[in-house]
C-alpha cells in the first residue's frame, strides 16, 4: 500500500551506531510531523544541518527521542542548540543517554500518555521498552501512523541482545501496546522500510518461537 504522507516528512541520515564496544554504520529515519508551520522531529540522527535544512523555517516544538542510543540522538543537542526546541527523552533512558551526551541532559521527559502537539497532528506517547528501558513509540490517530523507532520494524522487533534490551519485554510491548492500534496503521521505523500494523502482527509467535 501507499499510505498518505500529509503532515510527514522523512529524511534519511548516515553515521555510526556505538554500544558494548563495537561501532557499525547505520542509516536513520528522522520523521517530521506537523504543517508548514511547526513540527516535531522525532530522532534527531547524525545531522542537524540536513534536519534543519528540511524544517525549511518551521518553528521546531520538540525534539522527540524515541530511545537513547547514540544513533538516535547524536544530532539532538547541536539541533537544539540551532532552534531552542527542547529534547524529550522518557527518564528510563538516561542512563544510555549519558553515554553519548555527559554533559548535557535533555530538557524534558516523556510519559507514557503523553500528548504532543504540532500543525495540528497530536502525537501520544506509547511507553514500548524492550530495545531499550525507555523506548517510546509515537502514536498519530489522525494519520493512521505508529513511529516505532527500534521497536518494530517490517518483519520483527527491535533488536535485543545488546545492554539495556530484553527480548520478552519488547514481546510484551508489541503485543498490548503496537498490535493493539487498528491494522492499517502505517508503521513508521527508525530503520528502514515502514510497514502495517496488519501485516506484522500475524507473525508474533513466530517471533516468540524464534527469538
Amino acid at each position: 500500500m501507499n499510505p498518505p504522507n500529509s503532515g510527514i516528512d522523512h529524511l534519511v541520515t548516515s553515521g555510526t551506531f556505538s554500544l558494548d564496544g563495537g561501532t557499525w554504520d547505520v542509516d536513520n529515519n528522522v520523521w517530521i510531523v506537523g504543517d508548514e508551520r511547526e513540527a516535531i522531529v522525532i530522532d534527531a540522527a547524525h545531522d542537524a544541518p540536513a534536519i534543519l535544512d528540511a524544517l525549511d523555517g518551521r518553528t521546531l516544538r520538540a525534539i522527540v527521542c524515541t530511545h537513547a542510543h547514540n544513533d538516535h540522538i547524536d544530532a539532538a543537542p547541536a539541533l537544539a542548540d540551532a532552534t531552542g526546541a527542547p529534547i524529550l527523552l522518557h527518564p528510563d533512558d538516561l542512563p544510555l543517554w549519558k553515554q553519548t551526551h555527559p554533559d548535557r541532559a535533555p530538557d524534558g521527559a516523556l510519559a507514557d500518555g503523553q500528548t504532543l502537539t504540532a500543525g495540528g497532528v497530536t502525537l501520544t506517547v506509547l511507553h514500548t521498552p524492550g530495545h531499550a528501558p525507555g523506548a517510546v513509540c509515537l502514536y498519530a490517530p489522525e494519520l493512521s501512523t505508529v513511529f516505532t523507532g527500534d521497536t518494530l520494524f517490517q518483519g520483527g522487533p527491535g533488536a535485543t541482545g545488546r545492554s539495556f534490551s530484553h527480548f520478552p519485554t519488547i514481546i510484551d510491548s508489541i503485543r498490548d501496546r503496537l498490535f493493539t492500534l487498528p491494522p492499517q496503521t502505517v508503521v513508521r521505523t527508525g530503520h528502514g522500510d515502514s510497514t502495517v500494523i496488519g501485516d506484522e502482527a500475524p507473525h508474533l509467535e513466530e517471533w516468540i518461537a524464534s527469538p
